[in-house]
């Protein structure tokens, strides 16, 4: 046998059951799910060739973690908080009302599922007699949202075919099964866990505010002109613009009564961030938040400041040029650059606006195939978002104060405090 280096092929081994295999020669080796996979002397060992699927993948972040887990269906969902650091005050008080946000039949523009969406704490926090408050204690922050009503009958009709332009075909492809009382894992259901998550990573960062607002339904767009941070709570759109809310209203209950959906654009603005944030290449601010808002059920795009309008700019239209302020900090004239410039935060608001595609879930019968391979015909039943897009917006406030309180971690952990700036001038 050839001598091979022994990191290349020395791997862990391990089944769905977490054991392991080795070869004659006692080396280990990693499973994986490769149909076809060789060593300089031969084929793998059995535990390397094609076996079931695992479905991982489930958790983001790298200071700050998040895990998430549950289905649809299933008995609750929840997820773990990890790396977040100790004696930060924490109740349920600090994320309900987040949850509160997102909860599902609040009003007849969204799904009437009725899911009370009330979190518990089950681990990661301490009551510190000293001070009187409960705290967090840098273990992790276990969060748990019961499911209390599920309705898996209704899709009894479609548990073998497949909806366009849903994952099922995706997910049967993949891992050979999937869970179709309410999408189980690919359900949006999922993302009340981010929601609770976000909530813990908004009280990491000191002085951050992250809002959000839908600028966008089907192709009518608000008037940026009317803007009004507080119109958002009033609606059921978290609409900035009132007069464009009253038109959703009309316009979606068409588009309810007709049996379709639509899709949205939400804008997600984070202020508070200070400057720093973030790595050149592959740690960019802007590009793990396009990852994590892209991990958002039914979002198909993704823009940092002007985004693609960027391309109809001018170098000099484009450049947000810069000024002293009275406060010795520079002031930047404009934000096209979406307070991100070489992956890195520039202290400006940070700015992402991400696109959420029409819910696949409606009544108007669409042509599909069965997982047997036989041609057929769908309509879904049961209870649907009209516009999945407008409960997405708690949803990219979470995942926008997830990925700023990870990179604060971060910038923490490799610089420690600022540098100063700015630098002291030249002398002689």
């Amino acid at each position: 046998m050839a001598l091979v280096p022994a990191m290349v092929w020395i791997f862990a081994c391990r089944n769905s059951l977490g054991g392991r295999a080795a070869d004659a020669h006692g080396v280990h080796y990693l499973t994986g799910s490769a149909t076809r996979a060789t060593k300089p002397d031969g084929p793998l060992p059995s535990c390397f060739q094609r076996r079931s699927a695992l479905m991982s993948f489930n958790t983001f972040g790298h200071s700050f973690r998040v895990t998430t887990f549950g289905e649809s269906h299933g008995l609750a969902i929840g997820c773990v908080v990890d790396g977040c650091p100790p004696r930060i005050a924490l109740t349920i008080d600090d994320i309900q009302p987040y949850l509160d946000r997102r909860r599902p039949g609040q009003s007849r523009f969204t799904t009437q599922r009725q899911e009370p969406d009330v979190v518990k704490i089950l681990s990661g926090v301490f009551l510190d007699e000293r001070i009187g408050k409960q705290v967090t204690t840098g273990t992790p922050i276990a969060l748990l949202i019961d499911n209390v009503d599920q309705r898996s009958k209704d899709y009894s009709d479609i548990k073998d075919k497949y909806r366009p332009g849903h994952a099922d075909y995706a997910y049967d492809a993949k891992y050979g099964l999937r869970d179709y009382r309410g999408g189980g894992r690919q359900s949006a259901r999922e993302t009340a866990t981010r929601v609770a998550a976000g909530a813990v990573a908004r009280k990491v960062v000191p002085g951050l505010v992250v809002r959000g607002a839908l600028v966008q339904m089907g192709p009518h767009r608000i008037d940026r002109a009317r803007w009004d941070w507080a119109e958002v709570g009033k609606n059921p759109f978290f609409c900035p613009d009132a007069e464009k809310a009253a038109f959703f209203a009309d316009y979606l209950d068409g588009v309810r009564k007709r049996g379709s959906s639509v899709g949205a654009v939400i804008e997600i603005i984070a202020e508070g961030v200070p400057a720093g944030l973030g790595a050149p290449i592959y740690g960019k601010l802007d590009g793990d938040l396009a990852a994590a808002l892209m991990s958002i059920n039914a979002v198909k795009g993704v823009e940092i400041g002007a985004g693609f309008a960027a391309a109809t700019l001018s170098g000099e239209e484009n450049a947000d040029e810069m000024r002293m302020g009275n406060d010795g900090k520079p002031v930047f004239l404009s934000n096209n650059a979406g307070g991100v410039l070489g992956g890195i935060s520039t202290g400006q608001s940070v700015v992402a606006r991400f696109a959420v595609k029409p819910t696949s879930s409606i009544l108007i019968p669409r042509r599909t195939v069965d997982r047997y391979g036989r041609n057929t015909e769908i309509s879904t039943s049961g209870r649907h978002d009209p516009c999945v897009g407008i409960r997405a917006v708690p949803v990219g406030e979470a995942m926008m104060a997830c990925v700023i309180a990870d990179h604060y971690l971060r910038q923490r952990g490799q610089v420690g405090p600022p540098p100063p700036w700015p630098s002291p001038p030249p002398t002689g």
